[in-house]
């Protein structure tokens, strides 16, 4: 349990470092041009983790978070983030406590995403924010034996509990809580050199996410069409990962 809670501590931190520039772009064009007022902005990550979207965001906000998991939580006071533990169905806080309330990485993996964003409405004052939702099944891989992995990671999260398509959902989600969203996304395509470097680490977390599953056989191949593109410099991969911003 140990190997696999640092495996997904690592994962978080990979994705936070993927989006960095373009969260702070969304920031500074799309949100704190338009925040009313002169003074800090609060802001609220709900599904915090271990705090690594925290740390970026508060190079230009006052961030609190909140997790359901105490050693997430921990994690994040580790590093001087104000976070507790608290459900993103009940944030114990008052109505329009926060300037910007957002999560990253968070409706895939919830029963009720619009329990969640309605309740984020809740207790913000001006903005609500998925910051980044994937949607695996809009993956395009290449060489073509690729296809295996993807239908795997697709399988794996859904074997899991989660939701592999949420971010073509985000519209719904935000309409479902009475919200009419701006819906973007993120840069979604590495080059052969950020693919070498992360190479290990995405075969790392693609073998956790398809433990157990049943496309063993095509794992094989497609590793095999990976590290042979990925030496050739003919690799290819588009993920989608999409934003949804709504001001109340």
């Amino acid at each position: 349990m140990l190997g696999a809670r640092e495996d997904f501590v690592r994962q978080m931190r990979r994705q936070s470092s993927w989006l960095e520039e373009s969260l702070l772009w969304i920031l500074d064009t799309r949100v704190l041009s338009r925040m009313p007022g002169t003074g800090t902005v609060t802001a609220l990550d709900v599904g915090c983790g271990p705090g690594s979207t925290v740390q970026i965001m508060r190079r230009r906000m006052e961030v609190k978070g909140v997790d359901i998991d105490p050693e997430m939580v921990e994690e994040c006071r580790s590093l001087g983030i104000d976070a507790s533990v608290a459900p993103g169905e009940r944030l114990p806080f008052g109505d329009g406590s926060f300037d910007f309330v957002y999560c990253t990485f968070l409706l895939l993996w919830v029963k009720d995403p619009v329990k969640i964003v309605s309740e984020m409405r809740r207790v913000s004052r001006h903005w609500v924010a998925c910051l980044a939702e994937p949607d695996f099944g809009g993956r395009i891989s290449h060489p073509k034996e690729l296809a295996a992995l993807d239908e795997a990671v697709i399988e794996g999260i859904r074997r899991d509990g989660g939701d592999p398509l949420m971010g073509r959902k985000l519209r719904e989600v935000f309409a479902g809580c009475g919200m009419e969203p701006e819906i973007g996304l993120h840069p979604g395509v590495w080059g052969i050199d950020r693919l070498r470097e992360e190479s290990a680490d995405e075969w790392r977390w693609a073998d956790m996410t398809v433990e157990g599953g049943t496309h063993k056989a095509g794992l094989e191949t497609a590793r095999r069409a990976w590290d042979t593109a990925l030496r050739d410099g003919k690799l290819f991969q588009f993920n989608p990962i999409f934003y949804a911003l709504a001001e109340k």
